[in-house]
């Protein structure tokens, strides 16, 4: 099971769980409810400042980011009126104005037209301190913002200088229709219930580690006096989200644990000994060392849950394959689930080929240890389903290969012993579930992932199951080279590109050219009707279409390919079409292969030694190691081209820049989390909710993590039901609602 989507708030008992329309009225609920996703006075509680301001050290107004939200705290410098002739006042009545502001560090121009300037213009004096609110704009090559929001910040007369440069202002993570000061007056309002939120840590931990009480945590984030009141805050805060989410594994990984499973020990001189005995090679080190772990986690009376995760080409269908024989060969069935009938095609071929005679149960010149692969999807005919599922349900077939289609009603298994998820995060919670519930008992379960995933992530998202990593290639598998193609710096790079690929093929290999999208899209670049120029060349990359397959396809037949054997292969492609042009492939009949994501993941043509990723900065970094692991996969090196026109000094040219530099998927994973954040990557294996994560972050806070985990085990571990930590169980109640603990049931 992988965790699902959870908001870690503590259980809120009155007036903490009370609606916000009772407290702040229905229209600002309303806002606050469909632009922040805040319902509760406890969800506003946990809604934290983003930052601080000092009101005598103020932001770096040069740093500004562009075309964002942003809020900023600064003195006018100066404001002028301008009078002008426009459209719609003729006579030159038209009004702007324009307000300088300053921070010390910067200047930034704020511009009111028509009737929105007469407020500004009496309240916005030389040297008045107030928060701004706006979206960052370029005009006349310098920022501004346009008709921003703004709140006075007026000081007691009587208030010291030094008083007043210190106090910390909260700046909220905010909306254009929900400033940052609206959303603190609102908090001002709710923050004496803060008093009744329920104590979720145990007293021996929070007093151990020196924890400030939650309540005390809730009143120091929101109204610091002191930088050290925010870190105090933080610490407790952070701890709450970790612990709590532990402790909800732990008591999933307790209750696995009480399950029956039926053990699956492999026959001593059956199917996988056979299997072993025809392999042309060495399995590694670390293939060894998995399987044993997984041989072990079989073997045992309650159901193995693993995830197995390592670098691309690792060798993990191989791993995965020998765990599914050992439980054929125990008398049970084992199904490999993937994420599209590309992927599971694929599978299907390379194990049929790598079993050779073994998959041949049934058949004539089958070996006597032989067992049935079958290959089920959504798109195969009517007979060819029939047999699959006869052979599913007699337990003639001991290996079935599918999509989605697995989990449909109709299809029954003889003894379901194993189950293999690949690519995990693309299936929902309810998919796994259905699958796993075809067993007569719980099925052992083995997760794979072709992502690497740093620790943090491991033990944060995929907490309930055991981990397992391949870190080590296969002996033969030949380096990639990668670089980045600056297509609108050096157009001629891309020319030497296509003249790359080209002497991989008179050498006799093949190619890859990958696009981000099909080219039959209603964002078809001929029908955009884009007219205006953008501002930067920045904006231009981004608003430029993305390069599709088939007008690639047919600019490369036609132009630097041509005479080579170019074809397609998209997601929209009829199945049978797609498993045509795959077979092609990998047959060595076409060249040069353009397509789209379809091939990221399980595609393994060893012939296969370049790729071409066009607009490669629309990909993200974890997709693009993906891709480049396609080629390299045989004994000639690999190549992959990072085509671009984002300029020199982009973030997006940086991150690839990141990628052509290192090999290393979990060191890029670690940078892709980074510039990601959680929230995508705990959503890619929950429910769907937004991350529950409003405080931890997982690559910063790892200490915290591992701490949490070891923790929770130990409380669950002494007292699995929490019948002596009330409070505790109380929390984890309010979160497990009845929706969220159906998700933990289902796994």
């Amino acid at each position: 099971m992988a965790w699902c989507a959870m908001d870690l708030v503590p259980a809120l008992e009155e007036p903490l769980r009370q609606p916000l329309k009772s407290v702040l009225g229905p229209a600002t609920a309303k806002v606050m409810a469909e632009h922040l996703g805040l319902l509760t006075v406890g969800d506003l509680l946990h809604h934290y400042p983003r930052r601080y301001e000092e009101r005598g050290q103020l932001t770096h107004l040069a740093d500004l980011p562009m075309d964002e939200h942003v809020t900023v705290v600064a003195q006018v410098a100066d404001a002028r009126l301008h009078t002008f002739a426009s459209a719609k006042a003729p006579r030159g009545k038209g009004q702007r104005l324009e307000v300088t502001i300053t921070d010390g560090s910067g200047r930034l121009q704020l511009v009111f037209f028509g009737a929105g300037v007469h407020k500004p213009h009496k309240e916005l004096l030389p040297g008045t301190r107030a928060m701004f609110a706006g979206k960052v704009s370029v005009f006349n090559r310098r920022l501004q913002l346009a008709h921003p929001a703004y709140e006075l910040l007026r000081g007691d007369p009587e208030e010291s200088v030094e008083t007043w440069a210190g106090a910390l202002i909260p700046i909220y993570p905010a909306t254009a229709k929900l400033e940052s000061w609206k959303i603190g007056k609102a908090i001002q309002t709710v923050l004496p219930t803060a008093q009744e939120a329920v104590e979720p840590l145990p007293d021996s931990l929070r007093e151990g580690r020196g924890l400030v009480p939650l309540p005390e945590a809730l009143l120091k984030i929101h109204r610091p006096h002191t930088k050290a009141d925010i870190e105090d805050a933080r610490s407790r805060l952070k701890w709450d989200e970790a612990f709590v989410l532990q402790v909800a594994l732990a008591r999933r990984r307790h209750a696995d644990a009480q399950l029956p499973a039926v053990p699956r020990r492999p026959a001593p001189d059956g199917l996988l000994t056979a299997f072993d005995a025809r392999l042309p090679f060495t399995l590694t080190d670390g293939q060894q060392r998995v399987s044993r772990e997984i041989f072990d986690d079989l073997a045992t009376s309650h159901p193995m849950h693993r995830l197995l995760q390592g670098e691309v080409g690792s060798g993990k269908t191989m791993v995965a394959l020998r765990a599914m024989l050992a439980v054929v060969d125990a008398g049970g069935q084992a199904a490999l689930l993937a994420p599209t009938e590309v992927l599971a095609q694929q599978h299907h071929r390379s194990i049929v080929e790598m079993m050779g005679e073994l998959a041949e149960g049934g058949m004539l010149g089958g070996a006597e240890q032989a067992t049935k692969v079958v290959l089920l999807t959504g798109s195969m005919g009517a007979a060819a389903r029939r047999h699959a599922l006869l052979d599913l349900t007699t337990g003639e077939a001991g290996i079935v290969i599918g999509t989605h289609a697995l989990i449909e009603d109709k299809v029954q298994f003889h003894d379901l012993g194993l189950v293999v998820v690949d690519e995990q995060h693309r299936f929902g919670v309810e998919q796994r579930d259905a699958l796993r519930g075809k067993g007569k008992q719980p099925p052992h379960l083995l997760v794979m992932t072709a992502t690497p995933i740093p620790r943090t992530v491991a033990m944060t998202v995929f907490g309930d199951l055991e981990t397992s990593v391949l870190d080590q290639l296969p002996a033969g598998r030949s380096p990639i080279a990668s670089h980045v193609v600056p297509a609108a710096d050096k157009p001629h790079f891309l020319s030497r590109a296509w003249e790359r690929v080209r002497e991989e093929v008179e050498n006799g290999h093949q190619a890859y050219v990958v696009c981000p999208r099909i080219g039959d899209e209603e964002d078809d670049p001929k029908k955009s009707g884009r007219k205006k120029p953008p501002e930067s060349p920045e904006d231009a990359a981004e608003k430029r279409p993305a390069l599709a397959v088939l007008d690639v396809a047919d600019q490369l037949t036609k132009g630097p390919l041509q005479g080579l054997r170019v074809e397609v292969l998209h997601g929209r492609m009829h199945p049978d079409d797609k498993d045509a042009v795959m077979r092609r492939f990998a047959a060595g009949e076409t060249d040069v292969l353009v397509a789209t994501t379809v091939i990221e993941v399980g595609v393994n043509v060893p012939n296969a030694t370049a790729m071409v990723i066009m607009d490669a900065d629309r990909f993200g970094v974890s997709q693009l190691h993906q891709l480049r692991g396609r080629v390299g996969r045989g004994s000639a090196p690999g190549l992959c081209l990072l085509v671009t026109e984002m300029p020199e000094a982009s973030p997006a040219r940086q991150r690839l820049g990141a990628v052509a530099s290192t090999l290393d998927g979990f060191e890029l994973s670690r940078i892709d989390l980074e510039q990601r954040r959680e929230g995508d990557v705990l959503g890619q294996a929950q429910s769907g909710a937004r991350t529950s994560l409003r405080m931890l972050a997982v690559i910063e806070d790892e200490e915290i993590i591992a701490e949490a985990r070891q923790e929770a085990t130990a409380v669950v571990a002494a007292d699995p039901e929490l019948t002596h930590l009330p409070a505790l169980r109380t929390v984890l109640e309010a979160l497990l609602d009845e929706e969220r603990e159906q998700y933990l049931e289902k796994g």
